[in-house]
């Protein structure tokens, strides 16, 4: 099948998607004896990104897989087609879902250390809900409280790769959370500290 094809198969695929989709989805699309290598499926998609360089969409990769997405730059007109206003999350989950991401895994008493209030019950639900954070597994204490963790969802959501990607401490206080909370990462946790077993 020739290079063209490819790409048209490739970008139709990632059109149509809810979800990105990684390589091995990619190559999935074709029978066996004409599935490309992943080094092609990967020349494919720079290709794309380049010649999204002048249209309104962008190929982004996110920790799922990649994505074809509206540039940010042309939000504002095209968010026009739907009624519905974006969610609007309080500061408190704002702060909550901050401490996760930068001090993963942490247990809610520890985020409730840091806050200096409770965490209502009502925010760890959504967050959970939402896909963003999810339990893996158990501090090695008594009680043997829940340790959080962020997800992939919550990766693709914000358009990140990996956690290293997410924004410098100094730039969340642009959203005003910084200055209040202090997100250094915590010492390293000893490995008996930690319970991940699905039983815990």
């Amino acid at each position: 099948m020739d290079q063209n094809k490819l790409k048209m198969i490739v970008e139709a695929a990632l059109l149509a998607a809810e979800q990105p989709l990684n390589l091995n989805q990619l190559s999935a699309l074709f029978d066996e004896a004409d599935a490309p290598s992943h080094r092609v499926l990967g020349g494919i998609l720079e290709a794309l990104r380049t010649d999204c360089e002048d249209r309104g969409v962008e190929l982004v990769e996110v920790a799922s897989g990649f994505r074809m997405q509206v540039k940010q730059s042309l939000e504002q007109w095209v968010g026009r087609l739907w009624q519905h206003r974006p969610p609007r999350y309080s500061r408190a989950l704002l702060e909550t879902l901050a401490l996760i991401a930068y001090r993963q895994p942490v247990t809610r008493g520890e985020i409730e250390d840091v806050r200096g209030v409770s965490v209502s019950s009502n925010i760890m639900r959504t967050l959970q809900e939402r896909g963003w954070v999810r339990t893996v597994g158990h501090r090695d204490v008594p009680g043997k409280p829940a340790l959080f963790a962020t997800t992939h969802e919550f990766l693709d959501y914000f358009g990140l790769k990996s956690l290293d990607e997410l924004p410098p401490l100094s730039e969340l206080g642009d959203i005003g959370l910084e200055p209040e909370l202090e997100l250094e990462p915590p010492a390293p946790i000893e490995p008996e500290q930690v319970n991940t077993g699905e039983s815990a």
